[in-house]
């Protein structure tokens, strides 16, 4: 099985301007190369057929992803309005600023099938492209976000999936990531 970075992940994954939320100790080609010499230690399902999840043991200095929302920290809580492209609507997110999760132990790259990537107007040579990856402390996914959930039902020209919304995915998202921010 074939593996390859998407622009999409790329930019978000490997930005380029020493980012602590990117990728730690790698490149691009370094991190595509040693998953597609390396077996995952555990392939999970991801919230659609063209969708899976390759769990891997963390070789870097990347941090987790996620934090835990405390009484102590609440008030380091951030919000805005931002696009993930300039071709997306803006949308309401949230992150902590201010603290430092720990490095993480596990990387896990979430990866769509070509026939995926095609459909979504990014066509790519192997069978499977890195759309993203989760930094964790344990070898499982992160709910998505609620958000996201919401752009992939709203279909590829609004920049998802097509995926409608699963009512019990999307109200285990949202117990998630009500007590759960990303960092910056």
């Amino acid at each position: 099985m074939l593996i390859e970075m998407t622009d999409f992940a790329r930019r978000r994954l490997f930005p380029g301007d020493g980012r602590a939320t990117a990728i730690q100790d790698c490149t691009a080609g370094e991190f595509t190369a040693r998953l597609n010499a390396e077996p995952p230690h555990a392939v999970l399902p991801g919230y659609a057929p063209f969708c899976r999840l390759h769990v891997h043991r963390n070789w870097t200095s990347t941090k987790c992803s996620v934090i835990p929302i405390t009484a102590e920290n609440r008030h380091l809580l951030r919000s805005a309005y931002e696009a993930r492209t300039p071709a997306e609507l803006p949308v309401l997110v949230r992150w902590f600023e201010g603290l430092q999760p720990p490095v993480a132990n596990w990387l896990i790259p979430i990866l769509y099938s070509r026939e995926q990537m095609a459909k979504e107007g990014t066509p790519i040579a192997a069978e499977w492209g890195i759309v993203g990856c989760l930094y964790t402390l344990e070898p499982e996914e992160i709910p998505m976000v609620p958000i996201t959930m919401l752009r992939n039902a709203l279909g590829v020209g609004e920049g998802g999936s097509g995926v409608p919304i699963d009512r019990a995915a999307y109200a285990r998202s949202v117990a998630f990531w009500s007590t759960h921010a990303n960092w910056r």
